[in-house]
């Protein structure tokens, strides 16, 4: 059985990743790319779908476990009766497909065990198992091969590659699996020990130009790391999760596939990574963002592959039990084909925030804003799915039409602000102010006192919260500050915001619940800060933080009843929010307030809750 969410470490090398548990077992990879087939998915099963155990024989021994400082190097530490040693895991950066394995004795000498299952296409396949001419572990599979490498003697045991050994003081023992397409020669072998120090030196180089300055570094900086460890290298498409299926509610059929990239999520994580100092990453999403949406405007969708591909079919795997029987398990995503209008303008203000930063766009990406909003411009007043995905209909989402004109006011400012290119302006505002006063007239319940879910409806939405944070009106218009609290009455559950009211189910047309999710708690953070509650903002930030696990990783939500992280994992959208909400509360000029300050006349206020005494500390916030 697999462990619980919060039991698993993080390594990966910027193609795909590997999650392993405190157990010291690889039960969930997925090999080259973060979408492909795993070859270890005892996470969504059992130890008869494939996984990788390394640990010491004695079952008593005491483990404790962290990244190296600025790493995404992993080591375990084991304490026995006869001694102690480290084990340390990672993934060479960019080199190759490996998963590297070391294990050092500290002192004593310590008897260890270690048991191989590799069964390819999410544990449906169980390879053959051969040697090369070199003595090398070969597992084949149609496509798929990896090779074990390891002078440490292997031997096979129903349908596992197991070993038992001891090391001492001083001494070393190193696995390398590599993957390969099975009709290529062997992958080449690499040197375990070298190539640590390189990997380390990679992760180090690269965090060490993180913000800092904060009340909480190390979560920000761990936070940023996680999400370059979602980057796919070769597009610089970011994944929403290196996982699928991991559920929303414990024994539910809330499990979605996320190794894809959503439109949503895209200026979050500009402006995550360009505030968080690094613009590299920012410029290749950015570009992976206008790749993905060029075509037919009418066809753009709210989520694409890693390399921008459109056909994402969802299907359901049978022979996988789920994650502590959480059926079904599902590869792909048919929330592809869906209808979302806020995805409009989370485009159009990625490309604003990126100009405002430097990152400028050429003609090309213009014509296809122009395109879009040609597109927008007959599409914005139907209804669609909305920001959460909803399968029980389409309806008139207010936050969609917020993003809606959200679309047209940054393409406008866009103009206003130097683009050297053409473009309808004048018709473009005009749609903008229809769109900004239908939404008062009808997305307001004025005996509510707030915004709600949609036109007509009585429910609330947490998507509603960032009302302000886009421009739309002021945080501290009286519309802003009762929606708030609203939600902060109706929607919160110890503490933590949940996205809507699941007992309605005519809310997304799905049986069951979920947890609360993540980043609607930070959005709820940053209104607070924005308000000048700072006491209440930190307060729900370190509770926030509490829910990470001990290396600093999050999912998507939190179980508040069951106490424990649910939902896939680490989630790029929960550490994009933790990154950007830290940054709010410690800037005078947070991502809150840079991205709400577009509005012209519509400023939010929100500034850092640094008291005034920390002005210098404050200042020191820099990327």
């Amino acid at each position: 059985m697999a462990g619980r969410i919060e039991d698993y470490a993080l390594v990966g090398d910027g193609r795909t990743a590997a999650l392993i548990g405190r157990d010291g077992s690889v039960d969930w990879l997925c090999w080259p790319r973060f979408d492909s087939a795993a070859c270890f998915a005892a996470l969504l099963g059992t130890e008869d779908h494939g996984f990788w155990k390394l640990g010491p024989a004695d079952p008593t021994a005491k483990s404790s476990r962290q990244y190296r400082a600025g790493s995404l190097v992993l080591e375990t530490q084991h304490e026995t009766g006869t001694g102690c040693v480290r084990v340390t895991d990672y993934m060479p950066a960019n080199d190759g497909s490996h998963l590297v394995r070391i294990v050092e004795g500290l002192s004593g000498a310590v008897a260890m065990h270690m048991r191989l299952a590799v069964r390819f296409d999410y544990g449906l396949a169980v390879p053959w198992v051969s040697h090369n001419e070199l003595g090398d572990l070969r597992a084949i599979s149609g496509p798929h091969k990896v090779v074990l490498r390891t002078l440490v003697p292997l031997h096979g045991e129903n349908q596992t590659t197991v070993a038992d050994f001891s090391v001492s003081a001083g001494e070393s023992v190193a696995f390398t699996l590599s993957y390969g397409p099975s009709h290529e020669d062997d992958p080449p072998p690499i040197q375990p020990r070298k190539v640590l120090f390189e990997t380390d030196r990679h992760w180090r180089d690269w965090s060490s130009r993180a913000a800092h300055g904060t009340p909480w570094d190390a979560i920000l900086q761990r936070s940023l790391l996680t999400l370059k460890a979602l980057i796919y290298h070769p597009t610089g498409g970011i994944v929403a999760a290196p996982t699928t299926s991991l559920p929303e509610e414990i024994g539910g059929v809330r499990n979605w596939d996320y190794r894809f990239c959503w439109l949503r999520d895209s200026t979050f994580t500009l402006i995550a990574m360009m505030d968080g100092g690094y613009l590299d990453e920012a410029r290749a999403w950015r570009d992976w963002l206008v790749r993905a949406v060029a075509g037919n405007p009418e066809q753009a969708h709210i989520l694409y592959g890693i390399a921008g591909e459109r056909m994402l079919p969802e299907i359901e795997l049978d022979w996988l039990p789920g994650y502590e029987n959480s059926k079904p398990v599902r590869i792909g995503n048919a929330a592809v084909e869906q209808f979302q209008l806020d995805v409009y303008g989370e485009i159009f203000d990625a490309l604003y925030q990126a100009r405002q930063r430097g990152l400028l766009g050429d003609a090309d990406g213009w014509r296809v804003g122009q395109a879009l909003l040609r597109h927008l411009e007959k599409v914005w007043n139907t209804p669609d799915e909305g920001i959460w995905e909803v399968r029980g209909g389409r309806r008139h989402f207010v936050h969609s039409k917020v993003m809606a004109w959200v679309a047209f006011d940054r393409a406008i400012r866009s103009y206003e602000e130097g683009e050297p290119f053409g473009a309808p302006v004048d018709r473009w505002r005009t749609i903008r102010d229809e769109i900004h006063a239908e939404v008062c007239e009808k997305g307001f319940d004025k005996e509510l006192n707030s915004f709600v879910q949609s036109y007509g409806s009585k429910s609330l939405d947490a998507s509603l919260l960032l009302i302000a944070h886009m421009g739309f009106l002021p945080q501290h218009d009286p519309r802003v500050v009762g929606t708030v609290e609203a939600i902060g009455r109706t929607l919160t559950r110890d503490g933590f915001v949940l996205r809507y009211d699941t007992e309605d189910q005519t809310t997304d047309g799905l049986p069951g619940n979920e947890g609360a999710f993540l980043p609607c708690s930070f959005w709820y953070a940053d209104n607070l800060i924005g308000l000048g509650r700072c006491e209440e903002a930190r307060a729900l930030i370190e509770k926030l933080i509490g829910v990470c696990n001990d290396l600093g990783l999050v999912s998507e939500e939190y179980d508040v009843a069951g106490k424990r992280l649910v939902g896939n994992f680490p989630q790029a959208f929960s550490h994009v929010t933790l990154v950007n909400t830290i940054l709010n509360y410690s800037r005078a000029n947070g991502p809150a307030k840079e991205r709400g300050a577009q509005a012209g006349d519509m400023l939010t206020s929100n500034g850092a809750c640094l008291p005034a005494d920390r002005a210098a500390e404050r200042e020191q916030v820099t990327a």
